[in-house]
């Protein structure tokens, strides 16, 4: 094997090792701390795994303090239990060689044979020679450690726990509202969302883990007895010293091995409570102090001429500490009110400034002829405000979202956030409806009132007085009722509506009939982007192939099928079509119908009855002809019929009446006509008639067995 193959062998080798072992590492640890405590240690290992402790706990501790957010460090419950696991461990491990190694007699103090360095060496400091001392200065920082730092760290993390759960509910509904109200993005709103799952996952965790932290001081209390006890018994026995020895010695190792196995754990229960004491802001600890003591440099002042009067008053050499400490005080006092003045003063001197500009109209932005326009927006008047409020249970946010979420389902288009608003310039008690600035719908409310309607369930003998209206949604007779007759309405017959369905209703029906102007070229290529995640291939070919579009003439080709209610999700099949037809012409009106053909059973079905029978009314060869005759090209505009006066009354005429004859009959008014006249009977009525779709015989043909359809009669023109 060639050299250079081998050393790449030899890495890839190395490389696979290196990446078993990271990828298994916190097995490993885990076994290896749970065997720990079963198997002895030699000594050397046993210090090199304190110092491993000590600098886990230093290095948890750090990271709590540049965390920004508690709920950041997610991994912490988990670190805590496997920290506090190995501390244990350890301890065991350290007590189990402390009682296999019995003092001899002659055995100097700090240098015992097959004991710890570490918990000699610590056992030294502390104890400087005076194990009575060493005994207070350990017992004092158990103590500490217990009623101080553990205690409020577990008192701290179950009451966190238990108000970020009470208040997630409460944040949900405030982040749906903020949703709704289109001040936030749908994905922000995710994110905020998740944030707060975030959060209560890891408060709840932390419930729990603090508990281990507290368990780990009093097993390491217990430890540090059994250290003593044992060791005394050990060294008078099998080490034939006195008790006094004994004491001596055990006593030292004793403090070394509890401060050993507690100084860790100080620093994880200072972690703790360091970490669910933060707030929810974003901002690291330390700028948090910086923030909140730079707040009036007079508190420094008077602090330092406090410190100053005490070390007159205690004069002696108290005052050479105290003095100089207050003045140090004082200069930092009027330092930070020197920075304090400067930087008002330039706020002040922007805020001048900035007004200035305003005033004079120097500022190109403030007198820009281009202002952004929300896309839609629901003006309500001050009377009708309560419906949006949430501290009294509004569900008109919630339902402008589930008219948004429906409306995506049923056309395709995505509808963006409706900004609801208060208004002055509109009755109390109207609303109205925009898009882009142009009001498109405006009705009028009463809270406090149903709108009743009579849908032909109503005898006439129990028919209701009140105050008449019109259903803003369908044009229907209406009569506003009280709430105290709600249930007499609904008893007989009435169909009775609150003012909050009024209004998601009325909002539903604008949206579908305008759908053609919410649709801009932003939200086409939102849904072109949307599809090339999973079709690639269809939109690569659309936009970059030899015959591409812009998003200018994909937007009227849309636009086309919106403005008959033709659902735009399908939008693979749709960008299928104009790829295929591409190559033969761009003309948006012609693409349009090839793309009504390709969805031909998606149209269809949305007009049959529960039998999948399509009920439709035939157009006459001769009108059919007639059309064609009077058909008006215009170079990038929807070809019409160019009627004369005459002629036009005539054809609405005929066809007026042949929709009223069956418009009780069929579920909707449908005229079937051959596909090349199909468009231009469609802009021949438009504007005349109101719900009634026109369909060609490609359509119906490519539904192909999937309905049936029935003719209603014929629509001619004498």
């Amino acid at each position: 094997m060639p050299e250079r193959e081998r050393v790449e062998t030899k890495n890839s080798k190395g490389t696979g090792i290196i990446s078993i072992i990271q990828s298994n590492s916190v097995a490993v640890a885990v076994v290896v701390t749970v065997l720990m405590m079963f198997i002895p240690l030699p000594q050397i290992i046993i210090d090199i795994a304190m110092s491993l402790n000590m600098a886990v706990a230093l290095i948890t501790l750090l990271t709590v303090i540049y965390t920004r957010r508690a709920a950041d460090f997610t991994s912490f419950p988990r670190v805590t239990l496997l920290v506090t696991l190995y501390g244990l461990a350890i301890n065991i491990a350290s007590t189990r060689l402390i009682l296999t190694h019995p003092v001899s007699s002659g055995s100097a103090v700090g240098n015992l044979p097959g004991q710890s360095w570490l918990v000699q060496a610590f056992g030294n400091i502390v104890t400087g020679g005076n194990i009575v001392v060493g005994f207070i200065v350990f017992i004092i920082l158990i103590v500490v450690q217990v009623l101080v730092v553990t205690k409020g760290a577990d008192r701290v993390s179950e009451v966190s726990a238990r108000f970020t759960l009470d208040a997630m509910n409460n944040k949900m509904f405030d982040i749906q509202n903020e949703f709704n109200a289109g001040t936030i993005s749908e994905e922000e709103a995710t994110r905020r969302k998740e944030q707060i799952r975030r959060e209560v996952d890891f408060y709840s965790a932390m419930d729990g883990a603090s508990k281990f932290v507290s368990g780990n001081v009093k097993a390491g209390i217990f430890i540090t007895v059994v250290n003593l006890i044992g060791g005394i018994i050990t060294g008078m026995i099998w080490g034939n010293v006195s008790m006094g020895e004994a004491f001596a010695s055990y006593a030292s190792l004793t403090i070394g091995d509890g401060l050993m196995s507690q100084l860790p754990a100080l620093m994880l229960s200072f972690g703790t409570g360091i970490l669910v004491t933060g707030s929810s802001a974003d901002e690291l600890i330390g700028d948090q102090l910086k923030r909140n003591f730079a707040v009036d440099g007079m508190v420094y002042v008077i602090v330092g001429i406090a410190l100053c009067a005490m070390g007159v008053a205690f004069f002696g050499p108290a005052t050479f500490v105290l003095v100089p400490v207050g003045i140090l005080f004082i200069y930092l006092g009027f330092r930070m009110q020197k920075m304090q003045k400067a930087r008002q003063l330039k706020e002040e001197a922007d805020a001048k400034a900035e007004k200035s500009k305003k005033q004079t109209g120097s500022n190109l932005d403030d007198v820009s002829p281009i202002v952004e326009l929300d896309s839609l927006a629901l003006d309500l008047g001050y009377a009708l405000v309560p419906l949006v409020d949430r501290e009294k249970g509004a569900e008109l946010l919630e339902r402008v979202t589930r008219i948004r979420r429906e409306e995506a389902l049923e056309l395709g288009l995505v509808v963006p956030p409706i900004r609801i608003r208060d208004s002055m310039s509109i009755d109390p008690e109207e609303y109205s409806f925009k898009i882009r600035g142009i009001e498109v719908g405006k009705s009028r409310l009463k809270l406090g009132y149903y709108m009743c309607l009579n849908t032909g369930t109503v005898k006439k003998e129990n028919l209701m007085s009140g105050e008449k209206t019109t259903d803003p949604a369908f044009g229907m007779d209406a009569i506003w009722l009280p709430e105290s007759k709600r249930a007499e309405a609904e008893r007989v017959g009435y169909m009775v509506i609150d003012p909050p369905t009024i209004i998601a209703t009325h909002l539903t029906e604008i949206i579908r009939g305008h759908a053609a102007d919410i649709l801009s070229r932003q939200e086409v290529s939102h849904i072109i982007n949307k599809v090339k995640e999973k079709n690639p291939v269809v939109v690569d070919e659309i936009l970059s192939g030899e015959h591409k579009f812009t998003y200018g003439e994909i937007e009227t080709v849309l636009k086309g099928l919106l403005e008959e209610q033709v659902s735009i999700r399908n939008m693979v099949v749709i960008l299928e079509t104009l790829a295929n037809y591409a190559p033969l012409t761009k003309d948006p009106w012609f693409l349009m119908e090839k793309v009504r053909e390709a969805l031909g059973a998606q149209i269809c079905l949305q007009y049959v009855d529960e039998n999948k029978t399509l009920s439709v009314l035939m157009m006459s060869q001769s009108l059919a002809q007639s059309l064609l005759e009077k058909k008006i090209e215009r170079p990038g505009k929807k070809p019409i019929v160019g009627f004369d006066p005459v002629d036009n009354r005539k054809f609405l005429e005929a066809v007026s009446a042949s929709v009223a004859a069956v418009r009780d009959r069929a579920f909707l008014p449908i005229i079937l006509c051959p596909d090349e006249v199909r468009l231009l009977m469609h802009s021949a009525i438009e504007r005349e008639m109101d719900r009634v779709a026109v369909l060609s015989l490609s359509e119906v043909m490519s539904a192909g067995n999937t309905i049936h359809v029935e003719t209603l009669g014929e629509i001619n023109v004498q």
